[in-house]
């Protein structure tokens, strides 16, 4: 009787199109296997000869499967790691000089020219198998993995709804998404990144559902479709950052002169911008956004990290952590790049002298202040244009903080913070 192959489902919680355990069916039956920790190893696989799984980029992750594929050999058993949520593995896509892309724009470039079908194939999904005479574990016990509530209505979990959402999102909403997906109070975006970043889809069938939407182009046509394409090279270019430049995975900064920025030990300030109470609308109301769903829009997740780096001058690292710790769809590279990018610490980072205004981005974004009344009920009787920033007199009617900085002020304090680093 052939021996049972180990599959160990990690980021990659999908049956179809999936690397791994397409390549495991092929030598045998399979043996599912999720794990929370170590410890649950013990007990696990007897009599398996052989283990599949998709790589994960981030250094600890390189790390632990390196140990495993050791441990297996040394054992007399085989470990195999494949290239599953990527087109190119890290490494695959260099500069001229055989360097790493740390800026976007030549990475893309250099992905779409290198792209070819065979990257883009769907694996084959393994057909049903006869039960094993193993009786399925239940789910370890744990800690949640994020602390945001899960609401089952906004994130149905499994392979079905990621697809149904997928479908959706490119009938309805994708050939909108360039003039829409900056707008927070509308379904303007794909809603896509939490099964992104567990894996109930994988990014191949996100496009190869462009490729038969769009005529068969990821970089022509469409306007809207090929600026979520666009969204999809990032995520795999914060893969590569990820692997390629593992200081940013030991809460370094990547641009290493940066490391020496005078973040400000404010605990009070910090707890406000936790808690949606800076006295910014447009930054409270996501942040009570995040804290209530466990996602927020993409452009205020932009907007809520410049805020805390540079109005309130605290260190990136604090918000990454918050942000990793409540996201449905955290993943660290992601995370982290996006996070280096608004604290101008990171590659192809905004200019440090790129610091948005909260109130003129809630103005320009959410013009009738839909999205504030939402998550700012307090604020929900106000004039619309009234909401994006209180006026003293109207501060003495809703039970709402006060600013706790003055945008001028704290602009001026964030460039004299990066000055310094040329002067130092």
């Amino acid at each position: 009787m052939t021996s049972p192959v180990l599959m160990w489902f990690r980021s990659d919680l999908r049956i179809h199109d999936n690397t791994a355990l397409a390549r495991a069916a092929r030598e045998g039956p399979v043996i599912g296997i999720f794990l929370r920790c170590r410890r649950h190893w013990q007990g696990h696989g007897l009599g398996a000869d052989s283990l599949h799984f998709n790589h994960e980029y981030p250094l600890d992750e390189v790390n632990r499967d390196r140990a495993v594929i050791s441990d297996f050999a040394a054992a007399g058993l085989s470990a195999r790691g494949h290239h599953d949520g990527v087109a190119f593995a890290p490494g695959e896509l260099l500069t001229g000089k055989g360097h790493f892309y740390v800026v976007f724009t030549p990475f893309s470039k250099a992905w779409h020219r290198h792209l070819s079908a065979d990257r883009l194939a769907l694996r084959d999904t393994p057909a049903a198998q006869a039960p094993m005479a193993m009786p399925s574990d239940s789910l370890p016990e744990g800690p949640p993995l994020q602390e945001s509530p899960i609401d089952e209505g906004l994130w149905p979990a499994g392979e079905a709804p990621a697809a149904d959402r997928l479908e959706r999102f490119l009938r309805f909403r994708g050939r909108h998404y360039r003039q829409q997906r900056d707008l927070p109070a509308i379904r303007g975006t794909s809603e896509l990144s939490p099964y992104l970043a567990l894996g109930m889809i994988s990014p191949r069938q996100c496009l190869q559902a462009v490729l038969a939407e769009n005529d068969g182009s990821l970089t022509e046509g469409d306007a809207g479709l090929t600026a979520w394409v666009n969204e999809l090279v990032w995520r795999e270019f914060y893969q590569h950052v990820a692997f390629g430049c593992p200081r940013v995975c030991r809460h370094r900064a990547f641009q290493v002169a940066t490391e020496r920025l005078p973040w400000r030990n404010d605990d009070a300030g910090f707890a406000a911008w936790c808690e949606g109470r800076t006295g910014y609308p447009i930054v409270d109301a996501a942040m009570r956004q995040l804290v209530a769903t466990g996602w927020m829009h993409n452009r205020l997740r932009m907007v809520t990290a410049m805020f805390l780096t540079k109005h309130l001058l605290i260190d990136w690292r604090r918000g990454e952590a918050f942000f990793l710790r409540h996201l449905v769809d955290g993943e660290f590279a992601a995370n982290n790049g996006g996070w280096q990018w608004a604290a101008s610490t990171g590659t192809d980072a905004a200019p440090y002298f790129r610091i948005f205004n909260p109130t003129t981005q809630s103005q320009r974004f959410d013009p009738e202040g839909n999205f504030l009344a939402e998550w700012l009920p307090e604020l929900a009787d106000l004039p619309p244009k009234a909401r994006h920033a209180l006026t003293q007199d109207l501060l003495g009617g809703v039970d709402y903080p006060p600013p706790i900085v003055d945008h001028k002020v704290a602009r001026a304090r964030a460039l004299d913070a990066f000055k310094s680093l040329t002067t130092d």
